[in-house]
């Protein structure tokens, strides 16, 4: 069964969840982010925490209220009610405008929205529902969101951590989809890139890799176990502690920042290296080298490495072809 709705959402709400469905690379067939499929994702895996919360702040309040006043629980829970409308789901954006929305759901997604209506709307609209819904969601931090949006993945690396289990999952590397089986470790979030990453060693090149998590796709719980190695282990609750998107041979690195780079440093803080100690106009980092390299490629003549070699040779080579291409 498949219905459209028309819901009303703030242009701050409804971008800010653009920006989640981009984020998390919900996308159609020719690229474009597919809102409606996130949003219906979102629904199905968040209505019932949404639910158990106001249930349990309505509750709260209404306690509050009869212990301390004379208060009825009838009137306590008008008085709840009144108060969470007024002063919790209340759009930061009062006066933003807002705009119409066809939201298209089917299966999961429908049955919830018929739940909705048939139990939940008492003196609100659907729309108001949704949007609520959708606000709370978004206060939620970033990284703890991508753990609602992906929820049975979650739940899978979960289970497989906790009985050190071996994974298999696909995931998608410069355009190419690729099949892994590993060995899981860590769930660590970036918090650059308020993302999570897993932390764990690939079967097949017995190496430390990291995945985020939400480009993982087709994960499955092998019933087969592996040995946790110690090793292993303290390296990666190591990187996931400093930089868990990146699992790179760790470098003593020296880089030279002019004065616009020093502007730079400050400024640019995705991703942001560690210093270790700072002498005059050198800067010296104890930091994965793909890291780095990714990092200073941003800065142009502005930051010169000096150490180490590899690192050097690197950026040497990025900023050459780039100057040969636009040399054409």
């Amino acid at each position: 069964m498949t219905e459209k709705y028309k819901i009303y959402l703030s242009d701050d709400t409804k971008t800010r969840l653009i920006n989640d469905a981009e984020l998390f690379e919900f996308t159609k067939k020719d690229e474009s982010v597919n809102l409606n499929s996130f949003l219906k994702t979102l629904i199905v895996n968040y209505f019932d925490r949404y639910r158990h919360d106001s249930e349990n702040l309505l509750s709260n309040i209404k306690q509050d209220l009869t212990s301390i006043t004379s208060i009825s629980e009838k009137d306590a829970a008008l008085l709840a009610g009144k108060i969470i409308s007024t002063y919790i789901k209340t759009d930061s954006l009062q006066n933003s405008k807002n705009s119409a929305l066809t939201l298209t759901v089917s299966g999961s997604s429908y049955e919830i929205l018929k739940i909705i209506e048939n139990n939940m709307l008492k003196d609100t609209s659907l729309s108001q529902y949704l949007k609520d819904m959708f606000n709370s969601y978004l206060s939620i931090p970033r990284s703890e969101r991508e753990t609602i949006i992906f929820k049975d993945t979650y739940d899978d690396i979960s289970k497989a951590l906790k009985e050190h289990r071996i994974l298999s999952f696909t995931n998608t590397t410069s355009g190419e989809e690729k099949a892994f089986r590993v060995e899981p470790y860590i769930i660590a979030p970036s918090k650059e890139e308020q993302c999570n990453y897993l932390l764990c060693k690939d079967r097949n090149s017995r190496k430390p890799r990291t995945f985020r998590i939400s480009r993982l796709r087709s994960v499955f719980v092998t019933p087969d176990t592996f040995p946790v190695d110690p090793d292993i282990q303290k390296e990666l609750q190591e990187k996931a502690i400093r930089s868990p998107h990146s699992v790179s041979l760790t470098v003593q690195a020296v880089v030279r920042l002019n004065k616009y780079g020093v502007k730079k440093f400050k400024a640019i803080t995705k991703n942001r290296p560690i210093v270790s100690k700072i002498e005059g106009d050198l800067y010296y980092f104890d930091w994965p080298e793909l890291q780095l390299e990714e990092y200073f490629k941003r800065f142009g003549r502005d930051a010169i490495v000096i150490e180490p070699a590899s690192l050097k040779e690197k950026i040497k080579k990025f900023y050459y072809y780039g100057l040969r291409e636009y040399s054409k």
